[in-house]
C-alpha cells in the first residue's frame, strides 16, 4: 500500500466490502448506513462510536487516495463504495480475508475460513492459507504473519494498510477465555438476521418515503 489509513479508514473501508459482499441490494451505502455499520457491536473489534462527521473525514482522506468513491451523486442521498477491487486488482476470496482482518483484526487460518463465510465460501484451510499466501506474496504485499504468541496453537495473520503492526502488542495479548469465545461465537450467529433486520427496516423507509411523494402529487 502506497497510503497509511488510520484506525478509522481501516474500519470506513472494511465496513464498506462487508455491505457489498453480504447485503449487495443495499450497497452503495449512504452516510448514516455507513456509520451504523461502522458501529456494530457484532462482528468488529474493537467495537467504536463513530460519528458521522468521523466518517465523512475518512471517506473524504480515502477518495483523495482512490479507495472510495461517491455514488449516485444524482440522488436525493450520496451513496459510497469502495475502489479496492479496481485499485488492487483483488478477487472476491481475497475481499473476503482483507475485510474480515479489516473489521476485527489479527486472525488465524481457522478463524477466518469460519468468519468469511457470510461473505465467500473456502473449501477448507488450504484454501484459506493459499489466498494468505497470494496476499503475502505480492510485490507490495498487503498482510503479514505474525509471530505465534505463547499458548496459542497458530499465528494470526494481520493486514498491513496501516503498516506493520505492534509485535509487542500481540507478544503480549492474553488468549480469549472459554466463555468469550462462547459469547462471541453467538453474537457471530445473530450478525446475519441483525444485519437483515437493519436493511428491512431501511427498505420500509424508503417505500414509505415513495408513498408519501406519491400522494403529494394528487394534493
Amino acid at each position: 500500500m502506497d497510503v497509511v489509513l488510520n484506525e478509522v479508514e481501516v474500519r470506513v473501508l472494511g465496513c464498506l466490502i462487508e455491505k457489498e459482499m453480504t447485503t449487495p441490494e443495499y450497497y452503495p451505502l449512504s452516510l448514516n448506513a455507513l456509520t451504523n455499520a461502522c458501529n456494530q457491536k457484532s462482528n468488529r473489534d474493537p467495537v467504536m462510536a463513530l460519528a458521522e462527521e468521523d466518517v465523512v473525514r475518512a471517506l473524504n482522506r480515502m477518495r483523495f487516495n482512490q479507495l472510495t468513491v461517491v455514488s449516485g451523486e444524482s440522488s436525493r442521498v450520496a451513496k459510497y463504495r469502495h475502489l479496492l477491487a479496481e485499485k488492487l486488482g483483488l478477487i472476491p476470496a481475497e475481499l473476503a480475508i482483507m475485510c474480515e482482518l479489516l473489521v476485527r483484526g489479527p486472525q488465524t487460518l481457522g478463524e477466518l475460513r469460519t468468519r468469511c463465510e457470510r461473505m465467500y465460501s473456502f473449501a477448507d484451510l488450504a484454501a484459506v492459507e493459499e489466498v494468505l499466501n497470494e496476499l503475502m506474496g505480492r510485490d507490495d504485499p498487503l498482510i503479514v504473519r505474525l509471530p505465534r504468541q505463547p499458548g496459542r496453537k497458530e499465528a494470526r495473520n494481520a493486514h498491513l494498510f496501516s503498516g506493520m503492526p505492534d509485535m509487542s502488542a500481540e507478544e503480549h495479548e492474553a488468549s480469549p477465555e472459554p466463555a468469550r469465545v462462547r459469547v462471541m461465537a453467538e453474537n457471530e450467529r445473530l450478525t446475519k438476521l441483525e444485519e437483515e433486520v437493519a436493511a428491512l427496516r431501511s427498505e420500509v423507509a424508503g417505500l414509505r418515503q415513495a408513498v408519501e411523494e406519491f400522494k403529494k402529487q394528487f394534493e
